[in-house]
């Protein structure tokens, strides 16, 4: 197995991993709904499923 010849230090080590971090999910609003969502996915709004702005499946729950 490869082994350091020096010991890298916490400011170098910590540098190198300056570039991963979380960052925040684009969201586009609706034109149709006005609903928050995630771009290039389906989202439900009042159990409907909507896709482009249309609806792709229909709430068919027996209350």
């Amino acid at each position: 197995m490869a082994h350091p010849k020096r010991k890298i230090s916490k400011s170098r080590r910590d540098k190198r991993r300056t570039h991963y971090k979380a960052e925040a999910p684009g969201l586009t609003t609706c034109q149709t709904t006005g609903a928050v969502h995630l771009p290039h996915r389906a989202y439900t709004v009042d159990g409907n499923l909507y896709y482009n702005g249309k609806m792709v499946i229909e709430n068919t729950s027996i209350a």
